[in-house]
């Protein structure tokens, strides 16, 4: 159980905030060092940073006063985002820490995986194309179907067509997804190239909002847009101000995941545009400040959710930092998906602040052996494989002893073993007791990651119409 706080003093509507007031007592038992959590009564729940309370307790409290909040519609506003998020039925904590949409990676076998070690991780979908969803209706539970235990769960979708994206949107209701993003950034020449969306549709940002329109007119979930900070030479920070405002202006997306490169659509790989165009991370930043009533989740270039990420800049990087310069969310890449237990396995207390769940990686594979056994060949003859199924765990013990031996043993065992039990069984041998039944390896931190970055946040000059 999450441990919420009361609030004694409540604001009286929009404009009449007045003191929020914790007991010490209580709030230095806080799980989570990042922001105190806050009951207000009437089943509403805030996460509040610990910027907005006071350094030093009075009479017993830490106070939140106006002082803090001179733009108190703004400030409200920043305050409800890290309300509990609802979908349908289902109610999770909001996404501060997500982990990427990542084609042939982010299929439904890592998203169990990562959902047994987080439990409150937002997970995302690899991107499907509208196209397929709308003429595969008859096959839809192979591209879509997913267990309930994955929630919250974002579907990532890709395409350019409004008839097909809201086809698609429609059609996506009934696996009961809690958002649904379009893909404004993939720089692949199958996707941007060919296919005339992901990151080319940054270069119409008119037809972006009319999709997301769209989409969220036949939707039941909330709506997203995964993007750049530009494409090619397309990349002020004006630009992306325009696209922002557009959209936002022309459907009701409220959320933007912003991957802090921009895209180079000619010249370079996928990969290619993963680590050449330089990381601004201080455009994300001027998003918060010059659209406050819109949410954005920085995303590129993060590696853990602790350990400080330094890189042709002076001041480093890393989860809980960002969240305390007002950042929505973040999300995380490739990281996640190659060390999943040094960097998933600290979500749920480093950046949510609930107690870890205490599970070992020998209890993970114990629960995800039976639901792999459980779907090998669900569409078909090894549709999935084992090794299909089985991929996701060949990261699990990244650098720890035995590690190379597993993946070999893991390799030598897909040829004759028919079940995950079996490979398993016959893998493990390799891997002491005490790794099995360790927890995640003890995080570095860091006091000022950010230091200086607002000395280099562009300034908005003007949004063209």
């Amino acid at each position: 159980m999450i441990r919420f706080l009361s609030v004694f003093q409540r604001c009286e509507g929009m404009m009449n905030i007045v003191w929020y007031r914790l007991p010490v007592s209580v709030s230095s038992t806080c799980y989570c060092r990042t922001s105190y959590r806050i009951y207000d009564g009437g089943k509403s729940y805030y996460f509040v940073p610990h910027r907005f309370a006071s350094s030093t307790p009075v009479l017993g409290c830490h106070f939140f006063p106006t002082k803090f909040i001179s733009a108190t519609t703004a400030w409200l506003s920043r305050l409800r985002k890290f309300k509990v998020r609802a979908s349908g039925s289902r109610q999770y904590l909001p996404p501060l820490f997500s982990v990427a949409p990542m084609m042939d990676w982010t299929d439904n076998h890592y998203r169990t995986l990562a959902r047994l070690i987080s439990h409150h991780a937002w997970l995302y979908t690899e991107m499907v194309v509208a196209e397929t969803i709308v003429h595969q209706q008859h096959n839809l539970d192979k591209f879509l179907e997913i267990p309930e235990m994955q929630h919250p769960v974002v579907l990532q979708i890709g395409g350019s067509n409004l008839s097909n994206l809201a086809k698609a949107a429609e059609l996506a209701n009934a696996y009961g997804y809690d958002e649904i993003n379009l893909n404004c950034g993939c720089p692949s020449e199958r996707v941007a190239g060919h296919g005339c969306f992901g990151a080319q549709l940054m270069l119409n940002p008119k037809l972006v909002g009319e999709a997301m329109a769209s989409i969220s007119a036949n939707s039941d979930v909330p709506v997203s847009v995964k993007c750049r900070i530009g494409v090619d030479d397309h990349d002020t920070y004006d630009k992306l101000c325009t696209f922002i405002d557009t959209v936002a202006s022309l459907s009701p997306t409220r959320h933007f995941i912003v991957h802090a490169r921009k895209a180079l659509l000619k010249g370079l790989s996928p990969a290619e545009n993963r680590t050449i165009p330089p990381l601004k991370y201080e455009y994300v930043f001027s998003l918060i400040h010059d659209f406050p009533h819109l949410d954005f989740t920085i995303n590129g270039g993060i590696t853990t959710v602790h350990q400080s990420y330094a890189k042709e800049k002076t001041w480093k990087f890393f989860v809980n930092s960002a969240l305390q310069k007002g950042v929505y969310g973040v999300m995380m890449g490739r990281a996640a998906y190659n060390t999943p237990w040094a960097t998933l396995g600290h979500v749920d207390t480093a950046v949510y602040g609930v107690p870890s769940p205490g599970i070992s990686r020998r209890q993970i594979l114990q629960q995800y052996q039976k639901y792999a056994d459980s779907v090998i060949g669900k569409y078909g003859t090894n549709k999935p494989s084992i090794r299909n199924v089985v991929k996701p765990l060949l990261h699990l013990f990244h650098s720890e002893p035995g590690a190379g031996v597993w993946k070999r043993r893991m390799d030598a065992a897909f040829r004759h073993c028919t079940s995950v039990q079996s490979l398993l069984d016959e893998a493990l041998e390799v891997i002491p007791d005490y790794v099995l039944d360790a927890s995640p390896p003890s995080p570095i931190s860091d006091d000022e990651p950010f230091a200086g970055i607002e000395m280099l946040m562009p300034q908005l000059q003007v949004i063209s119409s």
